[in-house]
């Protein structure tokens, strides 16, 4: 029987007891005679809650392929909420991993998902609740390696004090031989800075303590210096065919319901679109599709396996996989008279082909339609290169309409490069256009009343995307911004069938920092978690003010990483990362979007970004 590392008067004193609990369909059982006998073990951790570390693809990815490889055993660790976090402080409850049930610190490795800039102060919770030292150079061989992977890993130094390595890719790659690579060092009894070192020579890892910034008077970045034997530049790593390849044909099954309580199945990486702001379809780039043939395979293994009756085909722009509408006439038909299979559908452009798939998908008109035009006006849309027309958006939403929908939500960005007030305006406007469609439709046809519900983000410029070199602006000025769309929107004649809701302005300033940041920022972020900062991304639990002081205690400004528009020679933190997308051809977008010209998709003309050096996907179509 498996011993619980929590007492059952600590898991009933707390809210949702099994978020600690462990022993999920589809998840190891062996694990604790496993942890005792296996060569090397690995504590995975989402730092934040289950019910959002268990929604992530990435997280069961990784999970099934190290407890796939021989003689490895993985667990699972999250952030305990901030009701368990003061229980295991006073009774001196280490963090542990889920299954196992063992102490974190026991592991060999601890990897840590970093999704988002959010949950930075929640690393140092999971470090220090698990008695690890909080930076790398503190640790010995009694202390599990500590490695970063995600999105964030695209600008690891405001966080890299605190990792012995950073995986810079996608993660099917490289893991295994790290892994071998382990046993091998401790097997000939090498050092930890000897192993550390080695691995840093792996493809895609990153070892930051064996490189060193250098910064000018002002304050930028003069040089990033590698130590010999150190590779002066890493490139990302990629799955170069995708579908041959690890996938979960078995994904575990949470015992409480999560943010995402359904079988994800992603059809393919990267994006063809090339939307300026938008980080992930540059540094998953090139585009690469999963055959349908491993897809069909896998969902329905993954439905069978896990008893869900709902599946997401996840991607970041589902309408351009090519045999995405033969995908989903074979599940239906598949699960035809047994019960069904409702299909989600992220990511759809609002055009007659998406919308004719959506109209086969079960259950769809339930919920309503969502789509994406970034931007109120056709001129800042192409300034974003969105790729989209309001002749377009207003076709869609018609089709929409005439099929039976009636609510639509609409994701806007505020704070864009090159926005005017008519811009912001704009965003009331089109919502308005949209609702006006709505009722061109004759009224015995009409499905009810329309609702139009516009939410905007406030635009951060992210590494690796042709806006790096965009400025932010104070939060003052964004929230004025959303009360001009607001206050246009109820002008509006629909304003009844209209509403509007926008982002929170202090979380967007430090997101933007972490975003932007060099190795500087992780002394603010440490002290922040040393004053009680940690689940930042929870607005009941986010400090603003406290964040602005330990700022100004470490003597750094939050506007020199933000609010200053960057010269185009400026070495950047992350400009040692080589994603094959290179800074000549970022810079040239940088341009056109000044310039108001639209760049076209990958398929329609190869702009020569550079991710053809990797030999894959949509740069070599034809060419085999």
């Amino acid at each position: 029987m498996r011993q619980l590392a929590l007492s059952d008067e600590i898991l009933l004193s707390v809210d949702k007891p099994t978020r600690y609990t462990g022993g999920e369909f589809n998840s190891r059982m062996d694990a604790q005679e496993a942890f005792d006998t296996f060569c090397t073990t690995f504590a995975m951790c989402f730092p934040d809650v289950y019910e959002i570390g268990m929604s992530n693809l990435g997280i069961q990815i990784i999970y099934d392929l190290f407890n796939r490889r021989p003689g490895t055993f993985c667990d699972r660790v999250f952030s305990p909420w901030t009701d368990l976090d003061p229980l295991m402080r006073q009774h001196h409850i280490p963090l542990f991993g889920l299954e196992s049930q063992r102490p974190v610190k026991d592991f060999d490795f601890l990897g840590i998902s970093l999704g988002y800039e959010m949950c930075y102060t929640n690393i140092l919770q999971v470090l220090d609740l698990s008695d690890i030292p909080f930076h790398a150079e503190d640790r010995t061989w009694e202390h599990p390696i500590v490695i970063g992977g995600g999105s964030c890993t695209y600008n690891p130094e405001p966080i890299a004090p605190f990792f012995d390595l950073f995986y810079i890719g996608e993660g099917e790659t490289q893991y295994w031989p790290l892994m071998d690579l382990y046993e091998q060092c401790r097997e000939e009894g090498l050092s930890r800075r000897e192993f550390l070192k080695k691995a840093g020579n792996l493809p895609g890892m990153y070892a930051p303590q064996f490189y060193t910034p250098v910064y000018h008077e002002d304050g930028t970045l003069a040089d990033f210096v590698a130590e010999e034997g150190m590779p002066a530049r890493i490139r990302k790593e990629i799955v170069h065919d995708v579908s041959d390849t690890f996938y979960p044909e078995a994904p575990i099954v949470p015992t409480m319901r999560v943010t995402q309580d359904r079988v994800v199945l992603e059809i393919m990486r990267g994006c063809i679109r090339g939307c300026r702001f938008c980080q992930a379809g540059m540094i998953y780039r090139p585009v690469r599709e999963r055959s349908v043939e491993f897809l069909k395979d896998k969902a329905v293994k993954m439905l069978k396996n896990t008893g869900n009756e709902e599946i997401t085909l996840s991607s970041l722009s589902s309408s351009d996989y090519r045999h995405l509408k033969e995908l989903i006439e074979y599940l239906i038909d598949t699960f035809h008279g047994k019960g069904g299979v409702n299909i989600s559908l992220p990511s759809l452009r609002i055009d007659a082909f998406s919308l004719d798939v959506m109209s086969r998908v079960q259950d769809i008109k339930k919920s309503s339609l969502t789509f994406a035009p970034e931007a109120g006006t056709q001129r800042l849309r192409d300034v974003i290169n969105k790729g989209i027309t309001e002749e377009d958006i207003l076709e869609g939403s018609g089709l929409a309409f005439e099929g039976g929908w009636n609510r639509v939500k609409l994701y806007f960005m505020l704070g864009l490069p090159t926005e005017t007030e008519e811009d912001m305006r704009g965003i009331a406007e089109l919502s308005e256009r949209i609702a006006e469609r709505y009722y061109e439709i004759p009224k015995e046809k009409r499905a009810g009343k329309v609702q139009i519900t516009a939410s905007s983000s406030f635009f951060i410029p992210k590494p690796f995307t042709p806006f790096q070199w965009a400025r932010m602006f104070p939060r003052e000025e964004y929230l004025a911004r959303a009360r001009v769309v607001n206050q246009h929107m109820k002008e509006m004649k629909n304003k009844k069938s209209l509403s509007y809701q926008w982002h929170d302005a202090d979380t967007t300033i430090l997101e933007g920092v972490f975003a932007r940041g060099d190795r500087r920022i992780a002394a603010v972020i440490e002290e922040a978690y040393r004053r009680g900062c940690f689940y930042d991304a929870w607005t009941e639990t986010f400090h603003f003010d406290v964040w602005m002081q330990c700022f100004a205690d470490c003597g750094l400004d939050p506007d020199f990483y933000i609010m200053r528009e960057r010269p185009e020679d400026e070495l950047f933190p992350w400009d040692f990362i080589d994603i094959g997308v290179n800074k000549r051809f970022l810079l040239r977008e940088w341009h056109n979007a000044r310039e108001g010209r639209v760049t076209p998709n990958c398929r329609a003309k190869c702009q020569g970004c550079g991710a053809a050096c990797f030999g894959e996907g949509v740069c070599v179509e034809g060419s085999r």
